[in-house]
Order: C-alpha cells, then structure tokens, then sequence
C-alpha cells in the first residue's frame, strides 16, 4: 500500500510541478516560485520514499542480515535537509525581493495556486492510505502540507495585490510559509537522526524496562547491559544482561523475559544472556540500583 501510494504521488506532484514553474516564471511570483522549487523537491522526496519503499521489502541478506527497512529511515532524514535547503533559498530570495520588490500578476498567480492546492490535497489523500507512522511516508505527507501551504499563501497574497497593489505580501507570506515548514522539517530531521545514531526510542526507559521484568520474572536479581534502539518506527530491538540465582531453571527465564517483552514492550527481537553469582560490572550495580 505505501509502495503505490507513493508511486501516485510522485507522478502527480511531478507533473504539476512543471506547470506551477512555468506560471511563477511568467507571474513572476516568488511564493508561486518557491513552491514550484517546493514541488520540485517533492517530487524528488517522494521518488525516494517510493524507492526506498521498494527496496525495504527485500529479505535480509548475508552482507545486510536486518534486511534494508532502514533505507525509509534514511529516506526520511534526507528529505527533512532538502526541506531545510528549500526553506534557506526561499529566505535568500524573499530578501532580495524585499529590498526590491517586483511587479506579479495576480490573476495568474490565483490560477495556479488554486489548482495546484488541489492537486496537493489530493496527493495528501493518496498517503493517508500508506502507514502515516512510517517516517518514510510522514516525511512525504509533510512536503505535500508544505506545498499546501505555499498554494494557499500565494493564492492569499495574489488576491491582496489584486486589490490593494501592495507587492511585499507575495514575498511576506513566502517567509510565513517557510517559518512553518522550518519547524516541522527540523523534528522531522531530528527523529529521523536520532533512530539512524541508534537511540533509544522515545517512549522505553531501560530503567523502567527492567523494573517490568524483575515484576514479571521474579527470580531476576538484576537487569543490566541494556541496550534499546530502533531498526525502523515499527520495530524496536534490544540485547541485555539478566542475573538470576544459580539454582533456577535458565531456559524457563529466558522464555518468560522474552514474552515480557513482547507483551509490554512490542519487542520481539531481543537477544538476552543469562548470568548467574555476583556481578562485579559497574554497570550491573548501576543498573540494578534503577530497577
């Protein structure tokens, strides 16, 4: 589903790009132009995201044994900077304009943009089909409401200038448009950054996970070593060091951590080692003190 969806945005949002770039050259508009270079950088973003879309559904591999789930990751973080790059060529060329301003003809202006926000809402449609938890698939629906924004903000700003004259609002409600876009961009590059430096997701606390599983496995002495991170949004995976009496049965403990984890944690990928006596690690001590 996200593999087609993607497909259909891509080539709708590339289509109409060209047209939108060909109406902002002969308004001379910049906010039909910056969101012409928007597109552009759409279409791109979303030929990505359909790529790595496809690629992620290949098996592991010898060489790549979690498979290639992290190219949507990757997808993601790119997409976030190009949105950052467009955001600094937009603010570059509203201030030039600021300082002279150009003449933009409205009607044009107001034509394009209005088509071109329905060409986004309909590409925004498309992608709420695909998994909207998918970095891969939330970068592309956050280019798409960028876009939208840039439609309607040179809609709004062609109508002022219709009726006022007044030529700034093309360029003023560029920057709006770009101080919005920055701040989405930006925690889209940050999360997207942060699972590809191997972060602990958000939500889990190593902490608090081996709290659970000395309540779930009592004959746990301590939790420690652990280690949490993120192969993609949906699947998070973990290793730790458990320390348990030496008269217990370990096969028993390892089966009954391994189903606390998927039950309260969704993690079915954990590697777990199994000790017994006195831990002399410091981060045994450490760590047994949280939990």
């Amino acid at each position: 589903m996200d593999e087609r969806a993607l497909q259909r945005a891509t080539l709708l949002t590339g289509l109409f790009m060209l047209a939108e770039l060909a109406g902002g050259l002969y308004a001379n508009s910049l906010a039909l132009l910056a969101d012409a270079g928007h597109m552009l950088t759409d279409a791109a973003a979303l030929g990505l995201a359909w790529a790595a879309a496809s690629l992620a559904l290949r098996p592991p591999d010898p060489r790549r044994t979690f498979g290639y789930q992290r190219l949507q990751v990757l997808a993601g973080f790119v997409n976030g900077i190009a949105l950052l790059a467009i955001v600094a060529w937009i603010l570059i060329e509203a201030l030039g304009r600021l300082r002279e301003p150009v003449v933009v003809d409205a009607r044009i202006v107001i034509a394009v943009a209005l088509v071109g926000g329905l060409v986004n809402i309909v590409v925004y449609l498309m992608l709420r089909e695909a998994d909207r938890h998918n970095l891969n698939v939330a970068a592309a629906m956050l280019h798409v409401l960028g876009d939208l924004l840039g439609s309607i903000a040179a809609a709004v700003g062609a109508l002022v200038i219709l009726f006022t004259g007044w030529m700034p609002i093309d360029t003023l409600l560029s920057m709006l448009v770009c101080a919005l876009i920055f701040r989405s961009a930006l925690a889209l590059v940050r999360r997207s950054a942060h699972i590809l430096l191997e972060g602990a997701p958000d939500w889990l606390d190593p902490r608090e996970l081996g709290r659970t599983l000395k309540a779930h496995v009592p004959v746990i002495v301590d939790v420690h070593h652990v280690h949490c991170w993120s192969l993609s949004p949906s699947e998070t995976l973990a290793t730790l060091h458990v320390r348990v009496p030496d008269d217990v049965d370990h096969a028993e403990v390892l089966a009954r951590t391994q189903l606390a984890l998927a039950d309260c944690f969704g993690i079915t990928h954990a590697t777990v080692q199994i000790e017994t006596g006195h831990c002399r690690d410091v981060h045994c001590r450490d760590d047994a003190a949280g939990t």
